[in-house]
């Protein structure tokens, strides 16, 4: 089975042209600048919208038409301290997590609708 692979010789004078400087500190200024374009690009904006939604949370209040991650549009009725009841419609209420609001609509947005 061995004449399907052939056999590997090592070329002496190969190991003595690749040895090159150690450390010329390259590495570490790319490493650096790899961590500072994560810092600004995915990590910073992504703390930013999650203060922005928590402040959304804490501020929500009875009579606020807001939006769901799901796409619902209503008034909120109800604040508790994990959900809130949102009306949908006439006599139409709906319990949600607070987490599922997405955002907040300016007053009269569920009138022109």
């Amino acid at each position: 089975m061995s004449f399907l692979i052939p056999a590997a010789y090592a070329d002496a004078a190969a190991p003595a042209a690749a040895a090159g400087p150690a450390g010329t500190g390259f590495e570490w200024i790319f490493l650096v600048g790899f961590l500072v374009i994560f810092y600004l690009m995915i990590w910073r904006p992504q703390a930013k919208r999650s203060k922005e939604h928590k402040n959304l949370l804490s501020g929500l209040q009875k009579g606020d038409e807001v939006v769901t991650s799901a796409g619902i549009a209503g008034k909120v009725t109800k604040v508790a301290e994990d959900f809130v009841v949102v009306e949908v419609s006439d006599n139409v209420e709906l319990k949600f997590q607070k987490a599922a609001i997405a955002a907040t609509l300016p007053k009269g947005t569920l009138k022109a609708i």
